[in-house]
């Protein structure tokens, strides 16, 4: 009789277990930064002077450069453009210090 009542409990109580959901959201902030840069490493990371000062971006695993236009430039207008001193706007997701650049915007069209 035990054995009868106790797979009744687990039978019923069963769908109630194994239906359970767990959802997890993630949060994506994706912002704009301005300044000049003071070091650039080519596929590595780019370091602005801002307003607030100084402030380090990683690149991500691909990363666009184009004008304020909107413009796409290649590799050899990369290399002989984007350098120490150049203006520039960077796209990049995160926060704190765990920022990623996908977007290099340079002042020009």
């Amino acid at each position: 009789m035990k054995k009868i009542v106790l797979s009744i409990a687990l039978a019923f109580v069963a769908p109630f277990a194994w239906g359970q959901i767990s959802e997890t959201t993630t949060t994506t902030t994706t912002t704009d930064a301005t300044g000049t840069i003071t070091e650039y490493t080519p596929g590595r990371m780019i370091v602005l002077e801002e307003t607030s000062g100084p402030r380090h971006y990683r690149f991500g695993k691909s990363v666009t450069y184009v004008t304020r236009s909107g413009k796409m430039l290649d590799e050899d207008v990369v290399r002989t453009k984007v350098k120490v001193g150049v203006p520039v706007r960077v796209h990049y997701t995160g926060s704190g210090d765990a920022v990623v650049v996908d977007r290099v915007i340079l002042d020009e069209d």
